[in-house]
């Protein structure tokens, strides 16, 4: 008897034991197999698909960031050539640069290359308001200001303080010729204070002068 169960459990034994190690290694082999491939699928499909939205996000960015600097921007004002002494003058006072069409196309070039061009052009816009005398075309040009240059959600908005936003507030419930006045003469302050002593050192400023001096000197 004891050798006969002795037998029979090794009959067992030997009947379990191939299924055993075949079925382990091909439960661990597909579950390697879902394991990768599920880990493979998620890698890469997650990459690519953030890849391709940041490079979308940063394509409509610059897409953005052109169209917004090319809209709305009128061209730089008709001006002869500066001459020479001009261009000395403009050293001598942030008035006499901004006195002439020639001094402020060159002040708002260096603008340009600081990422504040808009405050040369809020400051145009509003001497051309200054011009105008019919009502209705006042009301519109004062709204575009606004919306170009006053409002928070302009991607040309100017710095201005609060004092200042509410005077503008309170103008534009009846819009006239003056409704920025407080606020031009900030942001010509800004400009006198902050960015004219840069183009005074910048190499638009000396480019022009140096070319300048050479033409004098050869005529």
């Amino acid at each position: 008897p004891m050798g006969s169960e002795r037998t029979e459990m090794r009959k067992r034994q030997m009947a379990t034991t191939p299924e055993t190690p075949g079925a382990a290694q091909a439960q661990l082999s597909t579950g390697n197999r879902g394991s990768n491939a599920c880990c493979f699928c998620w890698c890469c499909c997650c990459s690519c698909s953030c890849l391709t939205v940041r490079n979308q996000d940063e394509e409509r960015a610059r897409r953005t960031s052109h169209e917004l600097q090319a809209e709305g921007i009128p061209n730089c004002e008709e001006s002869p050539a500066p001459t020479l002494e001009e261009v000395n003058a403009w050293a001598q006072s942030f008035d006499k640069l901004m006195l002439t069409p020639a001094g402020r196309n060159a002040f708002r070039e260096f603008l340009r290359t600081e990422f504040s061009e808009e405050n040369m052009l809020f400051w145009m816009a509003c001497e051309e308001l200054k011009q105008e005398s019919n009502k209705s075309v006042i009301e519109e040009k004062a709204r575009l200001i606004y919306e170009d240059y006053i409002s928070i959600l302009s991607p040309k908005e100017v710095s201005l303080d609060s004092r200042v936003r509410e005077v503008i507030n309170r103008n534009m419930l009846e819009p006239s010729q003056h409704t920025f006045d407080d606020a031009q003469l900030q942001i010509y302050t800004l400009m006198h204070r902050d960015s004219y002593p840069r183009f005074m050192n910048s190499a638009i400023y000396k480019d022009l002068l140096q070319s300048l001096s050479e033409k004098s000197i050869e005529a």
